[in-house]
């Protein structure tokens, strides 16, 4: 099967974040162990979901990590041109939900996967597939916890995310949070005999905005789009009707980090406002919805380096978006961002990636695999 036939298969199964996706994952380790690789089924603890480990080459050496992501975010939103889970071909454009993020770069992956095989492999490459990055990586930290385990000390990783296959050396950490507060309904002509939740979170969402404010002095890191730390309210529920007193309102909320900064301490304002409502009656809850560490390679490394020679192009700062990236540095794992499409094109109507694109990343691929057999 060619790179196209697999993105066919894999854009083929609606693997969205959040939900099962054994289909998926079954089909991959199919076509894997048809080539007499030995996968491994990770379940996560939700029992309807896994990642997946293989490993191609001596599992007694250092090696490369390819690692990418199952899940794609919904395709609910009006402009699809055609079924968003049916792969759908214009000249050089292959259309699907997923084609770049980041089903583009496990088809890349698998297709190169025959040559890999065929190659007397002196360092191994192994596959690392994930579930559920799209709701904040949470299906990764499962993964790298069994990674003791599974292969010796990986030598790097290479997070297969949209690139246009430049190396990236860095992205901001990200934390976000649920704000929940309950209050007491009634009759809005008795406001006096209530506690207004939608009202109480007007003070939750000032120390959010403030917060969002200060952290634009700095400190700064230039070589990020905005070169801060940032911070934003991005949803905001609460009521049932414009005659009843809100008994409840919540707020999600989003950090995102420089390198150095612990996305999670970005969020302390805004607890701290929430749990001062304690004293007026007023409940809260705080669900932390995800956390990320940044990532921060240096240009001066040996996989830099290597990522480099393998795409012809120097590599890119950083990006303001996150990945898997900073977990596997966090979990001692050097880690470079390179895949094929474009973060532009994602998560929206009529997602898709070239052909040329799944060609060039399956020829790095390939590429590796030889620098493997030196």
């Amino acid at each position: 099967m060619n790179a196209t036939d697999i993105l066919t298969a894999l854009v083929g199964f609606p693997s969205i974040v959040g939900t099962p996706n054994a289909g998926i994952v079954e089909w991959i380790r199919s076509y894997l162990e048809g080539f007499g690789i030995t996968v491994h089924i990770l379940p996560g603890p939700e029992g309807d979901r896994a990642n997946l480990f293989a490993t191609i080459g001596p599992s007694d050496k250092a090696g490369y990590i390819l690692s990418g992501h199952m899940d794609v975010v919904p395709a609910h939103e009006a402009g699809w041109s055609s079924d968003p889970f049916a792969l759908r071909r214009d000249r050089e454009k292959l259309f699907g939900r997923g084609t770049s993020d980041m089903k583009g770069y496990l088809a890349a992956v698998l297709a190169a996967v025959p040559a890999l095989a065929a190659v007397p492999l002196t360092r191994p490459i192994h596959l690392a597939f994930s579930y559920d990055e799209e709701a904040g990586c949470r299906g990764v930290p499962h993964l790298l916890a069994r990674l003791p385990e599974l292969c010796v000390a990986p030598l790097g990783a290479v997070i297969g995310e949209p690139s246009g296959m430049r190396p990236i050396l860095a992205h901001k950490g990200k934390a976000a949070a649920r704000i929940t507060l309950r209050g007491r309904s009634g009759h809005s002509s008795r406001p006096d005999l209530g506690l207004n939740a939608v009202h109480a979170m007007a003070t939750v969402l000032q120390a959010a905005v403030s917060s969002a404010q200060d952290l634009a002095n700095g400190p700064f890191d230039p070589t990020f789009e905005p070169p801060y730390s940032s911070l934003q309210a991005g949803l905001i529920q609460g009521g049932q009707a414009l005659n009843i007193i809100p008994d409840h309102c919540t707020l999600d909320v989003e950090a995102r980090a420089i390198a150095g900064v612990d996305p999670s301490t970005l969020l302390a304002p805004i607890r701290i406002a929430a749990e001062g409502l304690r004293t007026s009656g007023i409940g809260v809850e705080w669900e932390e919805l995800s956390a990320y560490p940044a990532l921060s390679l240096a240009r001066q490394t040996v996989l830099a380096d290597l990522l480099t020679k393998l795409t012809a192009q120097e590599p890119l700062g950083a990006v303001s978006y996150g990945t898997e990236a900073g977990l596997y540095q966090a979990a001692g794992v050097d880690a470079i961002i390179c895949g094929p499409g474009d973060i532009s094109r994602a998560h929206k109507p009529d997602e898709y990636i070239l052909a040329g694109e799944l060609s060039a990343c399956q020829s790095m691929i390939e590429a590796l695999g030889k620098h493997c057999c030196a």
